[in-house]
This record gives C-alpha cells, sequence and structure tokens, in this order.
C-alpha cells in the first residue's frame, strides 16, 4: 500500500471527522425512533446534564476554582423560566434566554469573591450561597409556590406546543448542541487558552498580559449562563421545579459527572453525564448497588485514569486515527 502524504492524511481526517458528525447528528435525531416515553424522558435528562456538567467544568477544569455554586445556578434558572412562565406568560424561548442572562449575572457576582478567596474558603462560601438560595425557594412561597413546586405551564416555540417528551427532546437536542459548540469554540479561542493558563500558574499568566481577575469573573458568568439554560431545560422537562431538586444531593450528583467524566473537558463531561445519568435507571431494580456503582467507579477514575473516563476515550480514539490514516 502506497503511504499516504502528511496533506493527505489530513484531508482524510477532515472527511472522516465530517462524516463522523453526520453519522452522530442522524443518530440523534432518531433517537425518539427506539425509545419509549420513559427512555425518552431519560435522554432529555441526559441532554440536560450533558450542560451542567460542561458548566461546572469550566470553573473546576478550566479555570480551576473550587466553587460549588453549580446547583445555585441550576435552580435559579430553572426558577427564573418557571417563574416569567408561570407568573407573567413568558414565551419559553424568551425565559430560556432570560435564564441564561440572569445565570450569566449571577455567575460573575459569585466570582467576585473567587478573586480574594481561594481554595477551601472558596468552596465553603459558594456552598452557603447554594443553600441559601434552596432557602429561598422554599420561603419565597408567594412567588415559587414553596416546598409544594413551582408548577410549569406547557412551552410553546415556533407555532409548536412543547407537551410531549420527544418535542421537548428535540428543543433540547438543538439547545444542548448550539451551547456545546459554543462553549467548545470558548475554550479553543484565547479566552479558553487564558483561562488553562491562570489555572497552572496565575502569576506567569499575568505576566503574559491576561488579567486574572477579569478572565475568572468571564469564566463564573459563562459557568451561569450554560447552566442556568441546563436549569431552564430541566423546568421544562420536569413541568414542576421544586426546591428539593437543588439540595447537596443534585450538587454531588454534578461534582461525580465532572470528575468521571474528566477536568477540562467538553467531552469528558458529556460522557461522564451519559454514565451517570443513565446508570441509576439501569440498577433501579438493584437497591443499594447504585451507591456502590458509583463508589467503585469513582475510586478507579481517580486512581488509575486521572483524566476521566472521557480523557482515556479521547486518547485511545486518537491513537485509533493515528493508525488508520498512517498508512
Amino acid at each position: 500500500m502506497s503511504e499516504i502524504t502528511p496533506a493527505g492524511a489530513s484531508v482524510a481526517r477532515g472527511r472522516y471527522a465530517i462524516v463522523l458528525r453526520i453519522g452522530a447528528l442522524l443518530a440523534l435525531l432518531g433517537v425518539p425512533l427506539a425509545t419509549n416515553d420513559y427512555l425518552q424522558y431519560v435522554v432529555n435528562l441526559i441532554l440536560i446534564y450533558c450542560l451542567v456538567a460542561v458548566g461546572f467544568n469550566i470553573v473546576l477544569g478550566y479555570i480551576g476554582q473550587l466553587a460549588f455554586a453549580n446547583a445555585a445556578f441550576f435552580g435559579i434558572g430553572a426558577y427564573t423560566v418557571g417563574i416569567l412562565m408561570e407568573h407573567l406568560a413568558v414565551p419559553f424561548w424568551i425565559a430560556l434566554a432570560a435564564a441564561g442572562v440572569v445565570g450569566t449575572i449571577v455567575g460573575a457576582l459569585v466570582g467576585l469573591p473567587a478573586l480574594r478567596l481561594k481554595g477551601y474558603y472558596l468552596a465553603i462560601m459558594t456552598l452557603v450561597f447554594g443553600e441559601l438560595m434552596r432557602w429561598s425557594y422554599i420561603h419565597a412561597d408567594k412567588i415559587t409556590k414553596g416546598s409544594s413546586g413551582l408548577p410549569i405551564p406547557t412551552a410553546n416555540a415556533f407555532g409548536f406546543t412543547l407537551g410531549t417528551d420527544t418535542r421537548k427532546y428535540y428543543a433540547c437536542l438543538a439547545i444542548t448542541l448550539f451551547m456545546l459548540w459554543t462553549t467548545r469554540n470558548l475554550v479553543r479561542s484565547r479566552i479558553g487558552r487564558a483561562w488553562v493558563a491562570i489555572r497552572e500558574n496565575e502569576l506567569a499568566a499575568a505576566s503574559l498580559g491576561f488579567s486574572p481577575a477579569l478572565y475568572k469573573i468571564a469564566a463564573f458568568a459563562w459557568s451561569g449562563a450554560v447552566v442556568g439554560i441546563a436549569g431552564a431545560m430541566f423546568a421544562l422537562v420536569l413541568g414542576r421545579i421544586a426546591p428539593e431538586s437543588f439540595n447537596l444531593s443534585q450538587l454531588l450528583l454534578h461534582f461525580t459527572i465532572v470528575m468521571i467524566g474528566g477536568l477540562g473537558s467538553i467531552a469528558g463531561s458529556v460522557v461522564g453525564a451519559v454514565i451517570l445519568t443513565s446508570a441509576p435507571e439501569l440498577l433501579r431494580n438493584f437497591p443499594g448497588l447504585e451507591e456502590i456503582f458509583f463508589s467503585i467507579l469513582l475510586i478507579a477514575v481517580l486512581l488509575f485514569m486521572p483524566r476521566g473516563i472521557g480523557g482515556l476515550l479521547m486518547t485511545r480514539m486518537a491513537g485509533m486515527r493515528e493508525r488508520l490514516f498512517r498508512e
């Protein structure tokens, strides 16, 4: 077999990537054809937690800040949509955009203490913020309906009623793909390179002309936007939101998804969301096995896969592509 030139290999890789992306998109569009109502609901949750993990990974993995306000961002996005749609009859797409804007603003405000606090101090402060928000959901019962939960009206989008899990799936799929594409471009831009530089060595990054304060706030703001939009999708899919949906257990799930998927990896966040969202459904008939599975998986990842399952898969796939196009 004749040897392929580097230029030819590059063109072949590009075509191979395009074919894979088209195939993946067609597979995603066809998911409702192979699922029942319950499985469709689980798939919708997977899409939501993909964004939750990506947003959390921006703060934990890319900028390297030990901050745990993710459940707060999640709840803020959900309640923003719920309040606007239930009390003000705002259309879903406008409420969705508002959830992203509010998440951005709150994320930037939460990022301000990160300029002075680090490590465990920042972790404790952000944990307290999340619990304060949950307390607010419970006691602002005239707006949030308190512990009984806030009902979400049926959403309409471009003349279509999002009343079934299948229609909600296509709406969530479009939102998720757009946010993943935007975040991917962002982390590959100068902003993403600045985040990584600050994570590795803040003083060295400052000497290169990056402003640590500005880029830290930008990271928190984008994290708030992404997770806030995920919260809006969560409200759409569930149809009712309650304060217990945004407690410490929810935060622990977010953290586990990111750690198992891989820090500083968008693909890892997606892999972690798929595994951690689908596994409870597969183990539902085996009481106690779910906790054991998660514990063993987390220990195995920390010991043997420091880059997470996503990092391992990306390494293996890169090796396969090299072997495929070497000759």
